[in-house]
């Protein structure tokens, strides 16, 4: 659905994205990582042909964005960069006006998106009564009207609070699954990202660092939660031994590759160290998400 092929935008001297490869599959839920300014804002924009590459191909729903953008985004819906609506109009009426600049769109087809996103017995209320996220809802409804096939949503639970990410987690694996929409997600939450994707792109400083499945990502390194009598001498021991690649809080530690688990516990309790605990730690996005990021900054 979305093919980005060596891919370069550079603003003035300032290069935003550099060299991206990225493909993302019919039906897929898949997730762009990247602190702010990492260049995840400038590919979407790329995307919905907002933002012209300086070289390389964005080709979405098989068609090149650059030279046949109206073909290209006729079946995308999206939510990017702040909403803009007339707040002293009603929702319904907001949608009524944006669906102009595509397509007429009949009552039956807004009463349904309007549904879809949790806003029936609210559309006739002006928007400026609506919480933030009844307006987040309210762009997801506007992103729906041209019954899309992908859907680019970048940061849509900016903002909310807990009760809000839940329901916006909760529509978004409804619209992959009744509808089968492939969607693409923008997102610095890493816990929404875990539980709704299934495929993962990692940008750094415009740099795609990683693309994978979130399997990937799991078996990627095993961590081991260690407690001993000498925390800190048991570390620098492990980390001469060459049995851990790295150490996060006093006690959590990546083993190194080839290593196992049991061989931490021998090795310490060969050299006198009292060993208290020791668990397997599944590891966690957020574990291979900083450890990538940190992995990165290292060779720049």
């Amino acid at each position: 659905m979305i093919e980005l092929k060596g891919v370069r935008k550079v603003f003035g001297k300032r290069p935003a994205v550099e060299r991206m490869n990225l493909s993302v599959p019919k039906g897929e839920i898949f997730g762009m990582l990247g602190h702010n300014g990492a260049g995840k804002s400038t590919c979407i924009g790329m995307m919905l042909g907002q933002v012209w590459p300086t070289e390389g191909e964005v080709i979405v729903c098989g068609h090149d964005v650059t030279r046949y953008r109206q073909r290209a985004l006729e079946k995308v819906g999206a939510i990017f960069e702040a909403p803009i609506f007339y707040d002293y109009l009603s929702g319904w009426r907001n949608l009524e006006i944006l669906s102009h600049y595509t397509a007429p769109t009949s009552a039956a087809r807004l009463r349904e998106v309007i549904d879809w996103v949790g806003l029936t017995g609210r559309e006739q209320a002006a928007v400026k009564t609506y919480s933030h996220g009844m307006r987040t809802r309210l762009a997801l409804a506007q992103a729906l009207l041209p019954n899309p096939e992908l859907l680019i949503l970048d940061e849509p639970s900016d903002g909310l609070d807990p009760e809000g990410i839940h329901e916006m987690r909760h529509t978004i694996v409804r619209l992959q699954k009744e509808l089968g929409l492939t969607i693409l997600l923008s997102s610095h939450l890493l816990n929404e990202v875990e539980q709704l994707c299934t495929r993962i792109a990692v940008m750094q400083k415009g740099v795609k660092v990683f693309e994978g499945s979130l399997n990937d990502v799991r078996g990627e390194q095993t961590w081991v939660r260690l407690k001993t009598s000498e925390p800190e001498k048991a570390r620098v021991q492990l980390r001469e031994a060459r049995l851990i690649a790295e150490e996060r809080e006093s006690d959590l530690f990546a083993l190194a590759e080839n290593a196992e688990p049991h061989q931490l516990v021998e090795f310490l309790v060969k050299r006198g160290f009292q060993v208290h605990e020791m668990t397997v730690h599944q590891a966690t996005l957020e574990d291979f998400y900083l450890s990538l990021v940190k992995a990165s900054a290292g060779k720049n």
